[in-house]
């Protein structure tokens, strides 16, 4: 029987070209957003002298920092394969993705040493309604920037957006905290709500980083695909009763491309013209669902092929499917 082949969304599910333009809407909207909140919250900060607002500030700077590289990088990733890169140029997304928790690191570390010395000297907030509709401002903005980020993700499960969607999730968060604080300094009269509600914003960027940072290192060592999308590329070959078995598959994602490699169990009697046509379809059917892939196959007749290639890489293979 056929294996349910229906359609989903992920890495390497849109034709390059329809990804590069998805990615490419978000990218460059996140600059603007980006351009719009460090203006506005620079103009509030310099008003207000609020450090949580400082905080939400220099947030805002490494995130255009970070956008930037985003811009440049998902288009560059997208570019077709050269002679250089036969693999294609993926992986300059997983990069960026490293250089901006990078610099979410360090602005978090800045952040705590500021904190600390606010909480030594406490100094009060002014103009503190005009600091509060800044960063009301600053979340409205986040959530259509968030909505659009995610929409492209979903089509593209492009890393580098991924990673700029993170520093925008975390100013949610800790832009609703900022509010409070400067509510509390200003209003209140609690001086130390705003250098805490900073530390609190700067230990957010942290973990915000750390997530980046480890989803970006899957891509950079090539780490196989969720077992999920394994699974639907064994059905989508197996799918034609042709095919015997799949086995020695090996994925890894590298931006919004894909790469997936494997043997194919065929009747030992087809002629190589029979099982080239075999591999073909496989291939395109997997193009399919895949637009984005680099694919792989390998036909083995079935009960009659000796072992072969690197023991480095077809013993472990083997050990991971037989444990799967």
């Amino acid at each position: 029987m056929p294996h349910d082949v229906s359609s989903h969304t992920g890495p390497g599910r849109l034709p390059p070209h329809e990804a590069r333009r998805l990615t490419g809407q978000a990218t460059t909207l996140s600059v603007g957003v980006a351009l719009v909140l460090v203006s506005a919250k620079f103009v509030a900060w310099w008003f207000s002298g609020s450090i949580a607002l400082l905080a939400s500030l220099a947030d805002s700077g490494l995130d255009l920092a970070a956008s930037l590289t985003t811009f440049f990088a998902v288009r560059y990733a997208a570019s077709p394969a050269d002679k250089e890169h036969r693999y294609g140029h993926g992986k300059a997304e997983a990069a960026a993705s490293v250089l901006q928790a990078l610099l979410v690191g360090l602005s978090a570390g800045y952040l705590i040493w500021e904190a600390g010395h606010r909480l030594a000297d406490p100094q009060p907030v002014q103009q503190g309604g005009w600091a509060i509709a800044v960063m009301v401002l600053s979340v409205g903005l986040t959530l259509v920037l968030v909505w659009f980020q995610s929409r492209a993700i979903k089509a593209t499960g492009s890393v580098a957006v991924e990673g700029d969607r993170a520093h925008y999730m975390a100013d949610l968060g800790a832009n609703v905290s900022v509010i409070a604080g400067i509510a509390l300094a200003a209003f209140a009269g609690i001086t130390s709500a705003d250098p805490v509600i900073a530390i609190g914003v700067a230990l957010w960027l942290l973990w915000s980083a750390w997530g980046v940072a480890r989803n970006a290192l899957d891509h950079l060592l090539d780490k196989e695909l969720p077992d999920a999308v394994r699974q639907r590329i064994k059905a989508i070959a197996e799918a034609d009763e042709r095919i015997l078995g799949v086995h020695l598959l090996r994925t890894r994602a590298a931006g919004p491309l894909v790469h997936i490699q494997f043997h194919a169990d065929l009747d030992p009697g087809l002629s190589l013209l029979a099982a080239h046509e075999i591999i073909v379809e496989a291939e395109n059917r997997l193009l399919a669902e895949f637009p984005a892939a680099d694919i792989l196959i390998h036909a083995d007749p079935k009960g009659k092929a000796e072992p072969h290639g690197s023991d480095f890489f077809r013993s472990e293979a083997a050990r991971t499917e037989d444990s799967a």
